[in-house]
């Protein structure tokens, strides 16, 4: 495949993309003054010019005229405080359309001084959050405050444990302390980006879309959750089997992402087998009759916050036993003992396993991508058994649906 070929981002192309960037913010504020009928610090036309006033500052500042950029900075602080006082003597205290009006100012001079690319994160991400102002105060309103404080001593506690460890290896197993609660962060902020979306979202769109959501946060909680749905509501069965099938599937996804962060040359064995598996579990839920009737949101699978402190030690604490196991197991029983390891951790979490398997494979990687094949068949089974002792309703076809997609995984394990 040939290389793709890199932007040279010249001048003239710095400008277009300030330009652009200050009509989209522009064209959003724009439409905020015609939806509120009311007319803000900037528009359409005002904060295009202020993006290229920025990046007009940022190029005499390049070319030696060091005092211009804080002096056009000082005075789009001096424009905005005289329009924010202007506005609060007409009763609206508001200072949204005053901070865009200095982001993009900003934007426009980071389009010429830094990476491209930043200046366009930036400008999208500000712009997203200010179309959706009005369904993120409604979010944060609905939002559970014993899971905020809960997230927000995660990040503290991170915070300041995180610069003190220590970034060596210790003892003959090779533990990093950094490394470990690296990884531990990585998982719990995809598992959060599913909590997120799963409360955001599964209440109104049923069964299905909460058991997707809640895979990326742990499909073995999805499926103990939707096996006692289907348990106390056996008209939902099917669905709740979807659920189950549908969070599963992520699951493959999920790992290939971490995979991919802890050690991206194992996924050159693993990428294929992983959306394949996926794709089988996708079409063994569509296949489910009924699946998306009687599927009422109002009961969704019981995910817990990835970012409290003790679910993220624990998971700490199986990375480093697991890692230790796995060593040892290796040097008494090789690559055979590693298999079996697999096929037994397989039946919990197989995340730490998995990670810890995959962060210590500097060289045997394709017998390290067997064994996490291993643990995703163990992983499998055990998520039918749980779901057909749960849900005798649609047991049949639970084992018959859990049982191909295990046996797809047999000639993915013999695949080099």
């Amino acid at each position: 495949m040939p290389p793709i070929p890199q932007i040279e981002w010249t001048f003239q192309l710095r400008f277009l993309v300030a330009l652009a960037l200050g009509f989209l913010i522009g064209l959003e504020r724009e439409s905020t003054k015609v939806e509120h009928d009311r007319l803000p610090v900037g528009g359409i036309r005002t904060l295009p010019l202020i993006s290229m006033y920025g990046f007009g500052c940022a190029w005499l500042y390049q070319i030696g005229a060091v005092a211009m950029f804080p002096v056009g900075l000082a005075s789009i602080i001096a424009l905005t405080t005289v329009g924010y006082f202007a506005k609060t003597k007409e009763g609206r205290f508001g200072a949204t359309s005053e901070v865009s009006v200095l982001i993009t100012f900003l934007i426009g001079a980071m389009s010429l001084l830094v990476d491209v690319w930043i200046a366009m994160a930036i400008g999208v991400i500000a712009t997203m959050l200010l179309s959706e102002k009005a369904k993120l105060e409604t979010y944060v309103e609905s939002l559970d405050r014993v899971g905020f404080l809960a997230t927000l001593r995660f990040l503290l506690v991170t915070v300041i444990i995180l610069p003190v460890l220590p970034n060596q290896e210790y003892t003959q197993f090779k533990l990093n302390p950094t490394r470990i609660w690296e990884i531990v962060i990585m998982v719990s902020t995809i598992g959060f980006v599913g909590y997120l979306l799963s409360k955001k979202f599964g209440h109104s769109m049923g069964l299905w879309l909460s058991g997707l959501l809640g895979g990326i946060v742990s499909s073995t909680a999805v499926s103990i959750s939707a096996g006692r749905i289907a348990r106390k509501s056996p008209e939902r069965s099917s669905s709740a089997l979807q659920a189950s099938t549908l969070g599963s599937s992520v699951m493959y996804i999920r790992i290939l992402i971490l995979l991919w962060a802890v050690n991206p040359t194992i996924v050159n064995y693993l990428w294929w087998k992983l959306l394949i598996l996926a794709a089988v579990g996708i079409v063994l839920s569509l296949r489910l009759p009924g699946g998306n009737r009687g599927s009422n949101g109002s009961e969704v699978p019981d995910l817990h916050n990835p970012f409290e402190i003790m679910p993220a030690v624990w998971f700490a604490a199986l990375f480093v036993i697991l890692s230790v196991i796995t060593s040892i197991v290796k040097q008494s029983a090789g690559d055979t003992g590693v298999f079996a390891l697999s096929a037994v951790v397989g039946v919990t979490d197989i995340d730490p396993f998995i990670l810890s398997l995959a962060q210590r494979s500097t060289d045997g990687l394709r017998i390290a991508a067997s064994a996490i094949i291993i643990a995703m068949l163990s992983n499998t089974i055990a998520k039918g058994v749980y779901f057909s002792v749960l849900a005798p309703a649609v047991r049949k076809g639970t084992v018959a649906r859990y049982g191909i997609w295990a046996l797809a995984h047999i000639p993915l394990v013999l695949i080099p």
